[in-house]
This record gives structure tokens, C-alpha cells and sequence, in this order.
């Protein structure tokens, strides 16, 4: 599976998972420490995993009380913010690339997780600033922060660039455990 599918679906996972995850990434493989390019998808590949263990709980869905509901959803895009930005600032510090384009790669992918993250907070400010009296108190800026996840997909496939970093995150055991992140009964593309 390519790196930009393992990345673009645990963006997608994490989005509309209750947080936890499934733990630590796979420990890395023997090839990580013989090969620079396996050790620094292992870093990278870790780095774009932190949202899933991240803090994240979702708002119960009751819909007998708009007010508690819409600051029970607030808190939660903040929350999504606040993993996506951890995770945006970690892939800034993995460390040079030891292959060329690896650094302009993991660059385009801090990006991505920060606008992200610009997308849940701009969603918290909407619901934070709508009536509480309103059945649905801002809920659609919510519903839309998570619409929008599968827009910051097709930036990803920035990250298939580089075949050897491609090849690297098949040996790397943090980019084995994004894999794993795949929701069960979902078709992932391999292209």
C-alpha cells in the first residue's frame, strides 16, 4: 500500500474515530536500522500517527439539550485541532532527509495536518460563536470541519514522489501500524 493511502486513510480514521487508537506504532523492523531511509519513514510514519493517540472524546449525540450538545461538539473540534497541530509540529521536527525531495515531502505533509487543523478550529470558533438557542447551534460548521477531511487527502499523494521513500515505508514498522489504522470493511485504493 502507498504511503500517501496509509497517511490519507488514517487522516480519514482518525476524523471520526473516538481517539485511543490502536496504541504504539509496530516496532520498526531490523531495516531500520541498517537503512537511513527505512529509519526516517519510521520517524515520519510516527510523527503522522500522534493524532490517533491524541485525547479526542466525542460528543454524545443527544439532542435534548442544543446547548450542551453544541459545547460538548466545540470542545471536541478543539480537541481535533489541538491533534492535528501536535501532529503538524512533530513531523517538523523528524530530522533531514536522507533522500532528496524527503524533506519537501514531509514539509507538504506538516502542512496538510496544520490546515487541518486551521479547518477544526475554524469549526469551533463557528460553533463557539452560534446561538445556543438554535437546535442546531452551529452544528453544521461541525458536520462540514468533518466533510472536509477528504479534500485534505489529494494532498497527499504529494508523498508517493519519491520511490525510495515509497519503498522505505514498506519496511518501516510505524508505517505498518498506520496500516493497521485502515477501517475494517473499507475499500482503500492502491493507487
Amino acid at each position: 500500500m502507498r504511503l500517501s493511502v496509509l497517511v490519507a486513510v488514517a487522516v480519514l480514521a482518525a476524523g471520526c474515530s473516538s481517539g485511543g487508537g490502536p496504541g504504539a506504532p509496530a516496532p520498526s523492523s531490523a531495516d531500520a536500522q541498517d537503512n537511513p531511509a527505512v529509519a526516517y519513514m519510521d520517524k515520519v510514519c510516527t510523527a503522522a500517527s500522534t493524532f490517533v493517540t491524541a485525547t479526542k472524546t466525542p460528543p454524545r449525540l443527544d439532542a435534548g439539550d442544543p446547548a450542551v450538545l453544541k459545547a460538548e461538539m466545540a470542545a471536541y473540534m478543539g480537541q481535533m485541532a489541538d491533534a492535528y497541530n501536535q501532529t503538524a509540529t512533530r513531523l517538523r521536527e523528524v530530522g533531514p532527509s536522507p533522500v532528496a525531495g524527503g524533506d519537501e515531502q514531509v514539509g507538504a505533509m506538516a502542512t496538510t495536518f496544520a490546515d487541518i487543523a486551521k479547518n477544526f478550529s475554524d469549526a469551533k470558533a463557528a460553533l463557539d460563536a452560534a446561538d445556543a438557542n438554535d437546535q442546531t447551534g452551529g452544528l453544521q460548521a461541525a458536520g462540514d470541519a468533518i466533510a472536509r477531511l477528504d479534500t485534505f487527502v489529494e494532498p497527499l499523494k504529494a508523498l508517493d514522489a519519491s520511490p525510495e521513500l515509497t519503498a522505505a515505508a514498506e519496511k518501516a514498522g510505524a508505517c505498518q501500524g498506520l496500516r493497521r489504522l485502515t477501517p475494517t470493511g473499507s475499500a482503500v485504493p492502491t493507487t
